[in-house]
């Protein structure tokens, strides 16, 4: 795998978001995406849960100082920017930032290096995870077991 470049990857669902459950940053694009996901195409695993870590260490992700998220969607893992341009690629209203996808791949990430490594300063970090609503519970996976 060419470290961040979108790879294939085979034995994971589609659709499968793994991000920092402890970033208020992270926790608010998974709350942007859940209303805006009608169809409930996407599910959620935290980095910080036991399958979550095992995902980012699977990925070449630090679990204890993630440095990127990763969306699973069509076949491929996807990194950093390309992760939240291929996630609004399927919401309503949002395919218009398919234009980013002109901007240079450097550029993309360099962007969103620069707001990850100060995501915690800038928005500040929870005490535990995102914990989920009854009406959202089953969207999050915390189990390698619920990917069925």
């Amino acid at each position: 795998m060419t470290r961040w470049r979108p790879s294939a990857i085979a034995d994971l669902p589609e659709a499968l978001i793994l991000f920092d459950g402890a970033c208020v940053l992270c926790a608010g694009w998974v709350k942007f995406i859940i209303p805006r996901d009608r169809e409930g195409l996407y599910r959620f695993v935290p980095i910080q849960s036991e399958f979550g870590r095992a995902l980012a260490i699977r990925f070449g992700i630090d679990p204890d100082a993630p440095q990127s998220n990763v969306v699973i969607r069509d076949g491929l893992a996807w990194f950093k920017a390309d992760s939240a341009l291929r996630v609004l690629q399927d919401l309503p209203g949002w395919r218009w930032t398919g234009v980013f996808w002109f901007v240079p791949w450097v550029l993309r990430n360099l962007v969103y290096d620069a707001i990850a490594r100060n995501r915690y300063r800038l928005f500040g970090k929870l005490e535990s995870c995102l914990v989920p609503t009854p009406e959202i519970h089953s969207r999050f996976i915390d189990r390698s077991n619920e990917i069925a």
